[in-house]
């Protein structure tokens, strides 16, 4: 294993191909049961005498999940450990209840808003969160042993419907105080991945009238010119059912993506700025600051600093997001993209709990179009360029050319993000300005000269 085998979101790659055929599967599954037994705390270990670490699987619809997840178990029950499946169920959802429940740590089988082509996993320690660097670094380690030993055969999982109801019961307390959600009528694309039983469970538990759609996978429609990423239908939806808000969430329903009654959408900076308010308003954010990533809009920077409050950016990804949360102290944070966390309820993005803050608070204040009226995004591209390597795009003479250039001839009225895909081999242009025509100019520029130095 010369390449890292994670990267910022888990392992990701083509089933039946390193590093999702059998061999490693398993691998993976038997090191992280031999790492458990070695530090497992005594809460996460089962009654009635059982000392064997357990693990929750969970899954998104893509048709390789199961194999995948008997795989791993069998790797899990081979190193001693206890898998036990929670089925299809949200990666956030697996994180809650790993946290509340006696498990060690949690596995999710999925690729989040990557086609059903793709499929990753995603480990996640006893908090709820992703394990540090060091861990999965220790882990890598003793997968490259553990693939060198034989074995075959899956392990049998059948899922157990009561995890779903315990995850249900956690969303449902979050209601903020005052909501009502009864007879708001509201539509969730669910991108035909992990939230479309449990996501409109939810919220017609909640007596709302839900329009869903895109909620019958077949294993290999998941996020299919739908979703997060593809949110147009659900737009068009919400102004022909006249439903006071929409949501499009992603394959593993981390993210959430709104749409307001007349169809305008609304994206995580729009999110960050609506929680930032209503917490604020109920003495509720810590801090004066919210921490966002490279890819927040400058509007949205700069609505937060007219109102006295501080965008915080740090990398791409969201456990960058959470590093810097818990160590400044700040309750709020999240990406353009919709992963949003809401710290003093969970440590991870949920498209879920979003989707329930929004329209709880829709209820209480008033149309999110109105919430959002005064955010005045600029204009923004991000353009994907697919790379046979990545060395640091500063190190290529003619992008840094380009960049140097593009820079000086926007100055303050814009900005410029380059940087590489953490799960693709993509380096992605985000070009940032005040006129649209220096957006298109200088992300089509960079683009080109990253495609002459490193294009497929």
């Amino acid at each position: 294993m010369s390449e890292r085998l994670f990267g910022t979101d888990g392992i990701r790659g083509l089933p039946g191909a390193p590093p999702l055929d059998d061999r490693t599967l398993r691998a993976v599954g038997r090191a992280l049961g031999e790492r458990l037994r070695d530090v497992s705390p005594a809460s996460s270990q089962p009654r009635f005498g059982d000392t064997r670490p357990r693990v929750l699987i969970g899954m998104d619809t893509r048709e390789s999940g199961p194999h995948i997840a008997r795989q791993l178990a069998a790797g899990l029950a081979a190193a001693g450990a206890q898998p036990v499946s929670a089925g299809i169920i949200t990666t956030p959802g697996v994180a809650c209840l790993v946290r509340d429940t006696a498990f060690a740590a949690g596995i999710v089988v999925s690729a989040s808003h990557n086609p059903y082509t793709d499929n990753g996993v995603k480990l996640l320690s006893h908090a709820g969160m992703k394990f540090p660097d060091e861990f999965e670094e220790s882990l890598e380690r003793r997968i490259a042993e553990a693939a060198e030993s034989r074995g075959d055969g899956e392990f049998p999982l059948e899922p157990d419907p009561q995890f779903e109801e315990r995850y249900l019961e956690f969303l449902r307390g979050r209601l903020p105080a005052g909501a009502n959600l009864r007879g708001m009528r509201i539509v969730l694309d669910c991108a035909n991945g992990a939230a479309s039983h449990i996501g409109p469970a939810l919220f017609r538990s909640l007596g709302c009238d839900v329009v869903a759609v895109h909620d019958r996978p077949d294993g290999r429609n998941i996020n299919a010119a739908c979703g997060s990423l593809h949110p147009e239908s659900m737009q068009k939806k919400v102004i022909e059912s006249g439903a006071a808000l929409g949501v499009a969430f992603d394959g593993d329903a981390d993210r959430a993506i709104f749409a307001t009654a007349s169809g305008k959408l609304v994206d995580g900076d729009g999110v960050l700025l609506v929680a930032a308010r209503w917490l604020r308003a109920h003495g509720q954010l810590k801090g004066d600051a919210i921490i966002g990533t490279t890819m927040a809009n400058l509007g949205l920077e700069r609505a937060f600093g007219a109102e006295g409050l501080r965008l915080v950016r740090v990398p791409v990804g969201d456990r960058y997001v959470l590093e810097e949360m818990l160590r400044s102290g700040a309750n709020l944070g999240g990406e353009q993209s919709g992963h949003v966390i809401f710290l003093d309820d969970a440590p991870t993005g949920d498209g879920l709990l979003t989707a329930l803050k929004m329209a709880s608070i829709v209820t209480l204040l008033g149309p999110l179009e109105d919430l959002v009226r005064d955010l005045r995004i600029f204009p923004q591209t991000i353009v994907n360029v697919r790379v046979r390597s990545k060395p640091p795009l500063d190190s290529l003479a003619a992008v840094a050319q380009v960049l140097a250039e593009a820079e000086r001839a926007l100055g303050n009225r814009g900005r410029i993000v380059l940087r590489y895909s953490g799960t693709e081999p993509l380096a992605r242009v985000m070009v940032e300005a005040e006129r649209a025509e220096d957006v298109a100019r200088w992300s089509e520029a960079l683009a080109s000269a990253i495609r002459s130095s490193l294009g497929q």
